[in-house]
């Protein structure tokens, strides 16, 4: 199948459609400059992650941790939505799409325009943190000056000013539990879309992975961009194995 048989295929799939939901993975973000966590090659299989156990159980380890996310802030901080995330955002707008489910942490899409109570987020959020105890919100930039600067707070792990409790990103760390609320929306909005388009997912981690594989099984059809092949490639309706900025805002008409 040629790139433009492919948009041709994806166009006719949303038209057709009534209620879609959109998955994304890291694809999309690595066009916005965002480095890959968990592919060949990603950030992961430069520097071993950090389990939740360890977070809790040792102040290196939460030291490691956030020294780790401040170096990472520039990149986070500069990211801007590109235009597979504004042509997402056209879908939802044009009200194709219900609802994005992402597996992203960097909130491009909400910042492309996306009403925050139509992301579900199932690794969370890494531009805000939150106290695990009391759950007060904290502001990256307040605690990397405090970890970054010259007084005592210098190179410690953050806790709350309120109960002490630890202070970590409001992401989803190896071997923490899956938010259970967003897992349970993104069930119900996948079971009630008759389209669920994937961009930018290799389909490998679950559960997360398994959402379109559920919208599959449960009637509806499946149309995957990535660019390189998934985990759910043999049973989707459509395959496009070509860049999503491209290819969506093509479709969409979008810039």
């Amino acid at each position: 199948m040629t790139h433009t048989e492919g948009m041709a295929g994806l166009a006719r799939l949303i038209d057709q459609a009534k209620r879609a939901v959109v998955f994304t993975g890291a694809g999309i973000s690595t066009e916005s400059g965002i480095p890959d966590f968990r592919s060949p090659g990603g950030i992961w299989t430069q520097m071993a992650p950090i389990y939740f156990d360890d977070f809790l159980a040792s102040e290196e380890a939460r030291a490691e941790t956030w020294r780790r996310r401040f170096a990472m802030e520039d990149i986070f901080r500069a990211a801007e939505p590109n235009r597979g995330h504004r042509a997402v955002d056209a879908l939802v707008r044009r009200g194709k799409v219900s609802t994005v489910i992402t597996q992203n942490i960097d909130g491009l899409h909400q910042a492309s325009g996306i009403p925050d109570k139509q992301v579900i987020e199932l690794h969370g959020n890494t531009m805000y943190a939150t106290c695990l105890d009391c759950g007060s919100r904290y502001e990256i930039a307040d605690l990397r000056a405090a970890f970054e600067g010259e007084g005592e707070q210098k190179g410690v792990a953050p806790v709350c000013t309120r109960c002490l409790g630890y202070v970590k990103t409001a992401t989803v760390s190896f071997g923490q539990a899956m938010p259970p609320v967003a897992m349970r929306r993104a069930e119900l909005e996948t079971l009630a879309a008759d389209l669920c388009i994937v961009l930018g997912s290799s389909l490998v981690v679950y559960p997360a992975a398994g959402f379109p594989e559920l919208a599959k099984r449960n009637g509806a059809a499946l149309a995957i961009v990535n660019r390189e092949p998934t985990g759910l490639d043999s049973m989707a309706d459509l395959v496009v194995h070509e860049s999503i900025g491209d290819t969506l805002g093509e479709v969409v008409g979008v810039n």
